[in-house]
């Protein structure tokens, strides 16, 4: 008697849809990051207008009006403080998010974290060949391979707000995961490549407040109770000594926002009560720090840097003549999505894993694309490559505002075309025929 032959191993789905809770907490981020990434477009389009108008040499003196204490090496211009002090607003909520996607969200599964945490890592690697081999013979030029591997995840979800309004939860979930592995990157490259002249004691001396810090965020009830007020008045000045701290120690001052990010809890212990006791912190940070990020500190470093005097016809021929500008185009326009795609490609070859049904191969093409759009942290890392002001930096912001557009122009004719065909496949995911308030796809997937 022949037997039947055992059943196949169950095949892992690529970029599935993720939990109920998932998909809520996404979406009120995202709808946060789409307002935020409007200042941002706004704000950079006043910066290059003011930059190249009659009236630009006000703009220029303003950006580098310095004030500040020089002893603790905090005498900087304006725009120094926004891109060392406001961007470290910035990067502590990205080290709040990283923190909770990797303790508390999806990503702390395995089998949900390997493809976009590859996918990510793809498309950090290629941009950053591809600018080094078009930059491989000059010396000085190819210090900049870092600028074209960030993706600006504000200015991408803006775009994605306005042209894909019916595409797939899970490709939002997923251009959203891929721009926080990528900003984990990012920051791992400004730590280790873009600290110079390492002060050996002002950066130990950092982990004192920092320690303090992370004792009193942990035991955060226990201490304070539900008295925030007095919260904020410990833990904001331990945050910004730790800051000034490790600014004057030569790393990059946003890393101390990464780190003040992982010491906050995302988990609450049952000893704080249960939710009858309020918000955790985790929750408090997010909700003060992210429209302030959001509103203010990612929209003014935008004006600060991408304010650059192109110089005409002729400054434009310049530019894009420049291995920089070339090398950061070519990157972010086709390494973006070629290191994004590829990758993603491989590791379902090599794992025989599938697509999640509701979306196709072309959508994940346009989301590749939308991630070439590299804006805050490029920029900042192309002041970190060649200094505030330099030909080079200038040619390099030239480079970034022009991938930027490239890729949000092409993301736009792939997504807008597959938009429409989303919204019958969206009212079917919201059907809830037993009226329990979680659409019925989520229970039948067993995610709840």
């Amino acid at each position: 008697m022949s037997q039947s032959p055992p059943p196949a191993p169950p095949r892992f789905t690529v970029f599935g849809r993720g939990s109920y809770a998932e998909v809520l907490r996404i979406g009120e981020i995202l709808r946060k990051e789409t307002v935020g990434g409007a200042l941002l477009v706004a704000a950079a389009v006043i910066a290059l207008v003011w930059a190249n108008s009659p009236a630009s040499e006000s703009y220029f003196a303003l950006r580098d009006f310095k004030f500040g204490y020089e002893p603790w090496h905090l005498e900087l211009s304006l725009g120094a403080w926004a891109a060392d002090g406001l961007l470290a607003i910035f990067f502590f909520l990205v080290g709040l998010e990283l923190k909770r996607e990797f303790v508390a969200g999806d990503l702390r599964q395995v089998n949900k974290s390997v493809v976009p945490v590859a996918a990510a890592a793809g498309g950090v690697l290629v941009p950053a060949i591809i600018y080094a081999l078009v930059n491989i013979s000059s010396p000085e030029t190819i210090r900049g391979w870092a600028i074209p591997t960030a993706t600006d995840i504000a200015f991408a979800v803006a775009v994605l707000a306005i042209i894909g309004s019916h595409l797939p939860s899970a490709l939002r979930i997923f251009l959203l995961t891929l721009a926080v592995v990528d900003d984990l990157l990012a920051i791992s490259i400004i730590a280790i490549f873009y600290s110079s002249d390492i002060q050996t004691v002002p950066l130990l001396l950092a982990l004192l407040p920092l320690g303090l810090y992370l004792l009193l965020a942990q035991k955060f009830r226990r201490f304070f109770g539900t008295h925030q007020a007095a919260a904020w008045v410990v833990l904001l000045p331990l945050g910004i000594i730790t800051w000034a701290l490790v600014h004057a120690s030569g790393i990059h001052a946003t890393v101390a926002g990464v780190l003040l990010g992982f010491a906050v809890p995302v988990i609450r212990s049952q000893a704080s009560g249960g939710p009858e006791a309020g918000p955790g912190l985790a929750e408090i940070f997010e909700h003060r720090f992210r429209p302030i990020s959001a509103g203010i500190a990612v929209p003014v470093f935008a004006f600060f840097s991408a304010g650059v005097a192109v110089g005409g016809w002729d400054g434009l021929g310049s530019a894009f003549t420049d291995p920089v500008a070339v090398g950061i185009i070519l990157a972010l326009v086709l390494g973006k999505p070629a290191g994004i795609m590829g990758t993603t490609w491989l590791l379902t070859k090599a794992t025989k894993a599938r697509l999640d049904g509701s979306f196709k191969w072309i959508d994940v093409f346009g989301v590749s694309l939308l991630a070439g759009i590299g804006f805050t942290v490029s920029l900042l890392v192309a002041e970190l490559s060649f200094g505030h002001g330099s030909l080079h930096d200038d040619h390099a912001k030239v480079g970034i505002l022009t991938a930027s557009l490239l890729a949000a122009l092409l993301a736009t004719a792939v997504l807008r075309t597959r938009n429409g065909q989303y919204r019958r496949a969206e009212a079917e995911e919201r059907v809830d025929s037993d009226h329990d308030g979680i659409p019925d796809v989520y229970q039948a997937e067993g995610s709840n």
